[in-house]
């Protein structure tokens, strides 16, 4: 099978409910015109196989519509965050060299075609059909992650990873016609495409797309539209059980539930599996391998405080320093093979070289295998911050802040919060007779970046904490976040 498999595929499953969102509904037969229209759209706007399709768009159908349609004509889709500043997106649309973006009436772009959703066609001609169909190995999805560097990079995910990835799910999670995913997670994450929406339809299932999340909404949403499972991260579990709304009618429909993005406490998963009365099983993976590694299963053993065993045709191993695995138990790096791992880093051959070392993917995260193959993560290498099961790239934060004429020094660190997991916070060292405060540097970053990655607090301090090399000593810094007492913090000038 190919990409392609959609269109024809959708097709044959006639009026069963396929996606719908806030404002339409469509069956799968419809579904599948609206992505031949759209395909036949693209090729008429210039598109050809290998160009870059993106979408700049909240969670709706339209997102879909456009990506399956992208993949029909051989093409590369890459979701953008709605939420990013001008500046984020153009770096993305930039570096991906994408040459149409179906995007709202804010995202304008001399250099390349906007589309309004609104705009998007819905009947091919009679005659249409694709130049050409797609093959397994040709790219079909490019996802954007941050590394140790600070700078965004383009993760190139082929037709076989994500028919792969969709499968393995959809198998893995028992799908059937009769499931129905609730999309809560972002779809320009891997995990929404892969777990919300390829593996339900893979199964002939169904997807609905929620608004903005609410807890209250979510419970309204799940009354009504009465969805089996739902994928989330840790921050929205600690949300839904602390609401009145969780009602054992609210959450009757729903089978089962997963958690990823970020590692969920064992207090937290036993509290949520009680009061939603369904298993909740929690997994582990990257962008670069296509998603998901490790899950527990729904129906077999579940390890609270694991992530699961490798999913099937994925192999995990925990190795040493110089690669070399480590006996069972032992903690290391993982390292992770099989068809789910990425092409690469586009245009960034160095980067890939380091990250994908003879077929085996490095995580950058440490971690132990049981006796039965069940993963537990034990710590991250980088120091990537997870709020809200968002990933956080410290030096993208600190090039922004270095930006400021006062500013010397800039470091930011991972400080832990009840609700979002983590959340970052700045330390900064102005230059000598400078005289900064945290108001101003909060309105210098804000047009640079998203809301989500600003600092919850910055420190402006004296000098910054090094250790023996002359590095700075981030742990030194996270400790004084814990233990006011050995913090040599100054008190933030006032605004």
């Amino acid at each position: 099978m190919t990409g392609s498999y959609f269109a024809w595929d959708l097709a044959e499953r006639g009026a069963a409910p396929c996606v719908r969102d806030d404002s339409v509904s469509l069956d799968y037969a419809t579904f599948a015109r609206r992505v031949e229209a759209v395909a036949e759209q693209l090729c008429r706007s210039g598109v050809v196989a290998g160009d870059v399709v993106a979408t700049f768009l909240p969670n709706r159908v339209e997102l879909l519509i456009t990506m399956i349609a992208a993949w029909r004509v051989g093409a590369v889709a890459t979701p953008v965050n709605p939420a990013f500043t001008p500046v984020e997106a153009a770096y993305q649309l930039d570096d991906s060299g994408a040459r149409i973006v179906v995007g709202g009436p804010d995202c304008t772009s001399p250099a390349r075609t906007v589309i309004a959703p609104e705009d998007l066609a819905e009947q091919a001609s009679p005659d249409w059909q694709p130049p050409r169909n797609p093959t397994a190995s040709d790219d079909a999805l490019l996802i954007y992650t941050s590394g140790s560097t600070g700078r965004p990079k383009g993760v190139r995910l082929t037709h076989a990873n994500l028919l792969y990835m969709g499968s393995a799910m959809a198998k893995h999670l028992s799908l059937t016609e009769r499931d129905h995913a609730l999309l809560v997670l972002p779809l320009f994450h891997v995990n929404a495409i892969c777990v919300s929406f390829l593996a339900p339809m893979l199964a002939g299932g169904q997807l609905s797309i929620t608004g903005r999340f609410s807890p209250a909404r979510f419970f309204d949403d799940t009354a009504r539209l009465r969805p089996t499972y739902f994928s989330a991260v840790p921050t929205i579990y600690a949300l839904l059980v602390s609401q009145p709304g969780l009602t054992a009618d609210a959450v009757a429909s729903l089978r089962f539930a997963i958690c990823g993005a970020a590692p969920i406490s064992k207090e937290l998963l036993e509290v949520a599996e009680r009061r939603l009365g369904i298993p909740i099983v929690e997994g582990y993976g990257l962008t670069e391998g296509t998603c998901a590694s490790a899950c527990n299963p729904v129906d077999g053993v579940r390890k609270l405080g694991t992530v699961g065993p490798a999913l099937p045709d994925q192999h995990i191993a925990i190795v040493d320093a110089d690669g070399n695995d480590v006996p069972t138990g032992e903690i290391g790096e993982v390292v992770i093979s099989g068809p789910n791992v990425m092409r690469g880093y586009l245009n960034r051959p160095e980067a890939t070289s380091s990250t994908v070392i003879d077929g085996r993917l490095h995580t950058g995260d440490v971690g132990r295998l049981d006796a039965d193959g069940y993963l537990t993560i034990v710590d991250r290498i980088k120091d990537m911050i997870i709020r809200g099961g968002e990933n956080i790239y410290p030096k993208e934060i600190e090039n922004a802040l270095a930006t400021h004429p006062d500013v010397l020094e800039v470091a930011v660190v991972g400080m832990p919060d009840d609700l979002y997991g983590e959340v970052p916070v700045a330390f900064v060292v102005s230059y000598p007779d400078r005289m900064i405060t945290e108001g101003q540097l909060i309105a210098h970053i804000a047009g640079a970046l998203a809301k989500i990655k600003l600092p919850s607090s910055i420190h402006v301090v004296d000098e910054l904490p090094r250790n023996p090399v002359g590095k700075i000593d981030k742990p030194s810094l996270r400790s004084s976040l814990k233990d006011p007492l050995r913090s040599s913090l100054k008190d933030p000038l006032p605004t």
